[in-house]
C-alpha cells in the first residue's frame, strides 16, 4: 500500500495514553476493585471494555462541565461515580485516589519505545495529553525511556480537555514558539489512537494526522476511541495515514526517508 509522503514534516505531536501507552489494559487493571464485586457474568466482567466505556463517559462529562478539575481528581471521582452506576459498596480499604496516579504506571506498548527512538531520528517528538503534569513526568520518566520529548504539553498547563479546539491551538502556538514548527505550512503531524478526542478536533483546525489503529478500526475493539464507521460517515475524519501500530509507522517513515537519499 502506497502512503503519502512523510518526509515533509518537521515535527510529530501524539496522544499519549491510547496511542503510546496502554490505556485501556492499564484502566481495566485500575478498575478490578469494582469488577470484582461483579458477578463473572455481568456484561462488565464478560468484556471488561465495556466498563472502560462506562467509565469514559463519566470522565468526559467531567471534561466538559468541570474542565478545571485536575485530572486526578477526574478520575477518582469517575471511579466513584462508575462504583455508583453498578451499585456496588465499595470496602473501606479501596482508596479511589490511587486510580489518579495509576496512568503513571500503565505500560508503554511494546513497539512504542523503539518506534519513537526511530521518529526522533527525523522529527520533533511533542506530546499533546489530556493527563495532568505529574502523571505524564512518571510516564515520560519510567515507561517511555529513554526516549526524549522536545515538549510535552497537557491539559493541566492548558486549561482544557481535548477535543476541545484550544488544545490544539496552544500545540500550534507553542510548537512555533519553542521549535519554529509551523502549522500553516504543513510542517505538524498528529499521530493518535483517539478518534473522538484527536482526529476529530484535528480535522476541524485543519490538523494533519495518522490513525494508529490499535485495534480500534474493528467494531469489537471501537471501545473509547470513537466508532470509526459512524464518524467516517458523518464526515469527521481526515486522517491520510492508517497503521496498525507505531512502529509500522516508524518503518514507513524510515523506508521514505531512505528512498528519498538514494535518488
Amino acid at each position: 500500500m502506497a502512503h503519502p509522503d512523510l518526509t515533509s514534516f518537521k515535527a510529530l505531536s501524539f496522544d499519549c495514553y491510547g496511542t503510546l501507552i496502554d490505556w485501556e489494559s492499564g484502566l481495566i487493571a485500575s478498575l478490578s476493585p469494582i469488577l470484582s464485586l461483579l458477578p463473572d457474568s455481568h456484561p462488565w466482567n464478560r468484556r471488561p471494555l465495556t466498563a472502560v466505556e462506562h467509565f469514559n463517559v463519566h470522565s468526559e462529562h467531567l471534561w466538559a462541565t468541570q474542565p478545571l478539575l485536575s485530572y486526578d481528581a477526574n478520575l477518582s471521582r469517575s471511579f466513584l461515580l462508575l462504583a455508583r452506576e453498578a451499585d456496588v459498596t465499595l470496602p473501606s480499604s479501596v482508596d479511589p485516589s490511587l486510580i489518579g496516579t495509576a496512568p503513571g504506571r500503565w505500560p508503554a506498548f511494546e513497539d512504542s519505545v523503539a518506534a519513537l527512538q526511530t521518529l526522533k531520528k527525523h522529527y520533533k517528538l511533542i506530546i499533546l495529553s489530556n493527563v495532568n503534569n505529574e502523571n505524564i513526568a512518571k510516564t515520560v520518566g519510567d515507561n517511555l525511556k529513554p526516549v526524549e520529548f522536545d515538549g510535552v504539553y497537557t491539559a493541566q498547563n492548558i486549561g482544557s480537555y481535548k477535543p476541545s479546539l484550544e488544545n490544539f491551538r496552544y500545540l500550534f502556538e507553542h510548537a512555533k514558539e519553542h521549535f519554529g514548527v509551523d502549522k500553516e505550512k504543513g510542517e505538524l503531524l498528529h499521530v493518535a489512537r483517539s478518534l473522538t478526542a484527536d482526529h476529530v478536533p484535528a480535522k476541524g483546525v485543519g490538523l494533519r494526522s495518522v490513525f494508529i489503529a490499535r485495534g480500534g478500526d474493528k467494531e469489537e475493539n471501537y471501545g473509547t476511541g470513537g466508532n470509526l464507521e459512524e464518524l467516517m460517515r458523518e464526515g469527521k475524519l481526515g486522517f491520510e495515514w492508517k497503521f496498525d501500530n507505531l512502529g509500522e509507522l516508524a518503518a514507513e517513515v524510515e523506508r521514505q526517508f531512505s528512498e528519498k537519499r538514494e535518488t
